[in-house]
């Protein structure tokens, strides 16, 4: 059985690693006929730090978690658990929240 949670086991430490409250870090391990799912949660806080700048970190990590499960002849995938009512600002309002002043560009005609 250890050699089988293994996947479970590297992805904590890699999401303990990199947030701010390694306590709230939980992985929940399934498997079916399409492989394992890991589902990674993470306090609502240090999702910022799981996600990365434009999802790189979580693509990151999704890469090494298929090369362990190719090392283990499965197909692993990963789901970020997102709590239920926790809202992402829409892109629009991501720059003004941002301080960055587009007012001098929002009415170029390209």
């Amino acid at each position: 059985m250890a050699a089988k949670a293994t996947d479970q086991e590297f992805l904590e430490i890699i999401a303990k690693t990199v947030v701010s409250n390694p306590d709230a870090v939980a992985v929940e391990r399934t498997v079916d006929e399409m492989g394992v799912l890991l589902t990674l949660k993470v306090d609502p806080a240090d999702m910022g730090y799981i996600i990365g700048r434009k999802g790189q970190t979580a693509q990151a990590i999704r890469t090494l978690l298929k090369i362990v499960g190719a090392k283990n002849n499965a197909r692993v995938n990963l789901k970020i658990y997102e709590p239920e009512g926790s809202q992402r600002p829409a892109r629009g309002e991501r720059r003004e929240s941002a301080g960055i002043d587009t007012s001098s560009v929002d009415d170029l005609k390209i």
